[in-house]
């Protein structure tokens, strides 16, 4: 029986060729899989909360919720309840969540076309601008979102000031910055947990799918 060498193994078993588990056709087929998961796990995030602020929105706006926070500020200010100045803030509020609903509708329908796009056949290049794109719109999806409440905000504290001058009434300098400030913090105070949330549900995700993005384009150079 022949001597067995151990170096002579070894040797010989670091020569023999190292097989690549998968090539970079199996890679972009498994990350064009695993992005399109992650844009549909967006796609039905969306989903979910425009349902939720659809719900939320027609139950504040049958219950009055909204109107009654209007009321107790002028009110705070010295100014009275009447019926023009009410029906002229529920139509212009009706207006601005008939206008956020349509906009998250619009993007809902665009998260679903960049679902239906990305395709596991299509090319490497075709499909990093895929992602690119979609990208852009979540990122235009949370400032848009920022922006209509900031809209509103100022929807809101313009029809204050209406209210007052319509009533020929100067509040005191302590109520008006009272009033002013609350106003300011709410919206700052909303502005950062809408951020948080995105940046918490969508940034886990929108992380992930950058990772794809940069491994393919790794394949991209090295083809």
């Amino acid at each position: 029986m022949p001597e067995f060498d151990l170096d002579s193994f070894k040797k010989t078993w670091q020569e023999q060729p190292v097989q690549q588990k998968y090539d970079n056709t199996e890679i972009l087929q498994m990350l064009n899989k695993k992005s399109r998961n992650y844009v549909k796990y967006i796609f039905w995030i969306s989903v979910a909360e425009f349902l939720f602020f659809s719900v939320l929105g027609v139950f504040y706006f049958f219950k009055g919720e909204e109107s009654n926070s209007f009321i107790k500020v002028l009110e705070r200010l010295g100014a009275q309840k009447t019926p023009e100045v009410e029906h002229n803030f529920d139509t212009t509020y009706l207006a601005i969540k008939i206008l956020s609903l349509l906009v998250t509708a619009y993007f809902v329908y665009k998260f679903y076309q960049n679902y239906r796009k990305i395709k596991i056949e299509e090319n490497l290049k075709g499909l990093i601008t895929r992602i690119i794109k979609f990208k852009k719109t979540v990122n235009a999806f949370i400032l848009i979102s920022i922006l209509l409440l900031v809209v509103f905000t100022s929807v809101f504290t313009a029809f204050i000031f209406y209210a007052l001058n319509s009533q020929n009434i100067e509040p005191t300098n302590s109520d008006l910055m009272i009033v002013i400030i609350g106003i300011v913090v709410s919206m700052i105070l909303s502005i950062t947990l809408i951020w948080l949330y995105y940046k918490l549900v969508y940034g886990i995700i929108m992380r992930k799918l950058d990772r794809n993005l940069k491994q393919l384009k790794e394949i991209e150079s090295q083809s």
